[in-house]
């Protein structure tokens, strides 16, 4: 049953980051504003607006990194709250990540977090009786919770039971009521396409007399009214931000939610333009009908209007603390999804583990021609195989490609630092690693002698732009599959995976891409001694693929970095969740602390596995939790301040290891983590460390 939905799924994630990347330039301005500058979004304006396109948004990261909940969480059909704001403090990096940091008081997720933070458990960490009706009744239950609906395919009340659980977290009131309204319109829409018909269906998970008084309102204009600008202006003096008190109330968005789907009817384009064009919180707006209109429309819905999809390219960012997941793409996303959606059903289903399968309609995973400077090259446009057959592959047609003359594309696997806006930190982790192995099925159209070569781009020391190729692959009309080794960029941050297209004789035609894949840690990854250049430049790109959540994390001027944080457990990680049996080297000068050392494994920064020297002279390998910490092993160990010790914390199936100046003072066993990031944990105080080294099997 899960796999007859799985295209809406991919409609709907599409849906989400289509709509959010339409309304994001134009937030926070004023109706008229939008009115006078660009009279109606009807398409993206984020040149014009002198912002990315691609951005961090916490539309997006709060929606698909909350929604890790489910799937951290065993797939349980009865997850709790609390469930939900661990999930939150594991993922959220303080003052950094996903949310508005508005201060105390004034943004909703912000006091939530810190609700979270000091041992007030959801949902009464986002409840009226802690927060007040104003604070708990803005816009934010709603804006996180499409994926959660999508794994819940035409099952409203297991839908609206997880997002009211969810939502909860930060929120209380109307705004959960309206967040679990929407998500039964979203679930019900895999079946029903007719929007009376499931305005009336969702009716009855609304039980607040207001919030089914204002859904009736909008549903009675709509009715009489077919251009939007009058509905809105209905709306403004009954609903506007000028009623409701807040920054961001619920209310009016959710209206403008309703009145944006029934007025764009069956014209995907037409929905989201109205959301993004109507002000009050566009991108959110925007969001929420995308993936309610993806879902329902599917992906011939999305198609039938302006080009969204071909700028996007699917990418996405999910920022949170698990670094290696951050930059990601609407296929992963999707996948994730369809497997939450078969574990909450108790269904099985076949879902591929390779990174890129370019398998949904028209995916092509983050690829696009490629801006870097490879010399003279030739036009060339990205598209799938299987709009025009049913074969999955990413098509790469070339045009004139001769002697000189190469193609090139590439796909983001870290941060293009050169397209980050700063509404929002983007913190990340590299997804490709130097000496991990690329696998790439590939194959030509025609009988030409057509050759492909990888490369990589990456960030060097002084923070410019390189590239390395690989040797080249001569392609036939068979798939083959070609590996390759990453080369050593000696720890600089990998941000781009490229394949260039050449051949002697003219070529124009497509170069087939079928899949591309690598596992495990990387086998020999490290960034080693003094890296920086000045001592004024303490936050190079290279640092930057650390995600850190200590309060002080910067390139040293004697080691290779400096550590430190004023509570416990200041983290700072590296790796994605494809790095299982590995080891981990640091060379540790300890100053003032409580303890410190190497963490693995680790799936977030509230759960990982540690080895730390303690300042009670101890040694100790333990497993953190989300609030629970279980020391595994511990030993007498006594040590000095500002003296090198060599730590070593390793990793094999449920063995772990923690040695320190190659003598192996700790091993124990355990099962709880089998796989994530590696890096640092600091509790009050700071460590200098020489050197970080990743040795995968």
């Amino acid at each position: 049953m899960i796999k007859q939905f799985e295209d809406k799924i991919y409609a709907g994630v599409l849906g989400k980051i289509l709509g959010v990347y339409l309304g994001r330039p134009v937030e926070g301005w004023s109706y008229q504003k939008i009115q006078d500058t660009f009279d109606e979004v009807k398409y993206y304006v984020h040149d014009k607006a002198g912002v990315p396109l691609i951005v961090a948004d916490d539309d997006i990261s709060g929606t698909f990194g909350f929604f890790r909940a489910i799937e951290d969480n065993n797939y349980d059909r009865n997850l709790s709250a609390k469930a939900f704001g661990d999930t939150w403090l594991n993922y959220i990096i303080e003052n950094r990540t996903i949310l508005w940091w508005g201060g105390l008081g004034r943004s909703t997720e912000h006091t939530a977090f810190l609700n979270l933070k000091n041992g007030i458990d959801a949902p009464d960490s986002g409840s009226m009786k802690v927060n007040g009706k104003t604070l708990s009744e803005q816009i934010g239950a709603q804006i996180f919770i499409d994926a959660i609906a999508m794994a819940c395919p035409d099952d409203p009340d297991l839908a609206v039971d997880l997002v009211r659980k969810a939502a909860s977290v930060s929120h209380d009131g109307i705004a959960v009521q309206a967040a679990c309204h929407l998500a039964a319109l979203e679930a019900m829409a895999f079946t029903e396409k007719n929007i009376d018909v499931l305005l009336d269906r969702a009716a009855k998970y609304v039980t607040d007399p207001l919030l089914t008084e204002i859904i009736a309102d909008v549903r009675d204009i709509c009715s009489k009214e077919k251009d939007w600008r009058k509905v809105r202006a209905y709306l403004d003096p009954k609903y506007g931000y000028g009623v409701w008190p807040g920054c961001c109330h619920m209310v009016p968005n959710h209206a403008m939610v309703i009145a944006s789907i029934l007025l764009g009817g069956d014209d995907f384009q037409k929905s989201i333009s109205i959301a993004a064009s109507a002000a009050w919180d566009t991108d959110c707006n925007a969001g929420n009908v995308g993936a309610f209109n993806g879902i329902r429309l599917g992906i011939d819905g999305i198609n039938a209007g302006a080009d969204f999809r071909t700028p996007v390219a699917d990418l996405m960012y999910v920022v949170t603390a698990d670094g290696g997941s951050v930059v990601t793409d609407a296929v992963l996303e999707t996948k994730r999804i369809v497997n939450a959606a078969a574990h909450l059903a108790g269904e099985e289903v076949e879902i591929s583990d390779e990174r890129y399968t370019f398998e949904y309609p028209g995916s092509i995973q983050g690829f696009s021609p490629c801006e870097f400077d490879h010399g003279c090259v030739s036009r060339v446009t990205v598209h799938n195989k299987n709009e025009s057959s049913q074969e999955n592959a990413l098509a790469i047609s070339c045009d004139c490609v001769a002697d000189g003359v190469t193609a090139n594309v590439a796909t983001q696997t870290f941060i293009d630092f050169s397209k980050v806006a700063l509404n929002f930190s983007t913190v990340a982790s590299p997804t490709l690693y130097s000496s991990q192995i690329v696998k790439t099925k590939a194959s030509v159209e025609g009988d030409k002698e057509v050759f492909l070569t990888p490369y990589i781009l990456y960030y060097d020391l002084d923070n410019q732009s390189q590239v390395i190729y690989g040797e080249p692959w001569k392609l036939t009309q068979e798939v083959r599959e070609f590996d390759w080794k990453v080369p050593d960029t000696e720890g600089m941050a990998i941000y781009k995976l490229g394949y260039q297209i050449s051949s002697v004789k003219r070529f124009s035609g497509n170069v087939f891409i079928h899949s591309i894949d690598w596992k495990g840690a990387p086998t020999d990854f490290a960034q080693r001694g003094m890296l920086m250049t000045s001592i004024w430049n303490t936050n190079p790109l290279w640092l930057a693929s650390f995600a850190s959540s200590a309060a002080q994390f910067a390139a040293d001027f004697n080691q290779t970095y400096c550590v430190s944080h004023q509570e416990d457990d200041g983290l700072v990680t590296i790796g994605t969740r494809d790095w299982k049996d590995y080891k981990v080297e640091s060379t540790v000068y300890y100053n003032l602390h409580k303890a410190g050392g190497l963490v693995i494994r680790s799936a977030g920064h509230k759960r990982y596995y540690g080895a730390v020297l303690t300042g009670y002279n101890k040694a100790q390998i333990f497993v953190q939790k989300d609030r629970e910490r279980r020391i595994l092993a511990e030993k007498e160990y006594k040590y000095e301040e500002d003296k090198p010790y060599r730590l070593e914390f390793a990793a094999q199936g449920d063995q772990l290891s923690f040695l320190v100046n190659g003598e192996n003072i700790l091993t124990t066993n355990d099962d709880t983590y089998s796989c994530g990031g590696a890096g640092f944990t600091i509790s009050r105080g700071t460590m200098t460390c020489d050197s970080f080294i990743v040795q995968g099997e």
